[in-house]
C-alpha cells in the first residue's frame, strides 16, 4: 500500500518535477497533494526520504561509509 501512495504521488508530478525536486515549491506541492489524493504532509514526507537516499548514494559513490549503516562484515 505504501508502493501505490508513493506512485500516485510521483504520478502527478510533472516530469521536470520528478527530474529535479528542487522546483517544488509550496503551491506545486500543493498541487500534487490534491492530484494524487494524499496529504501535503505525505508529499513532504516523499520529498525528504528521496532527498537523504540522494545524498547515501552521493556518499556510497565517494566512497564514504554513509551515516546509520553498519559496517559491512
Amino acid at each position: 500500500s505504501e508502493l501505490v501512495r508513493t506512485r500516485a504521488i510521483v504520478e502527478s508530478m510533472t516530469p521536470l518535477e520528478r527530474r529535479d525536486p528542487k522546483v517544488l515549491n509550496g503551491s506545486r506541492r500543493t498541487r500534487i497533494a490534491r492530484g494524487s489524493g494524499r496529504a501535503v504532509s505525505e508529499v513532504n514526507s516523499l520529498v525528504d526520504r528521496f532527498g537523504k537516499a540522494q545524498k547515501m548514494m552521493r556518499q556510497m559513490r565517494n566512497g564514504a561509509m554513509p551515516q546509520g549503516l553498519p559496517p559491512a562484515m
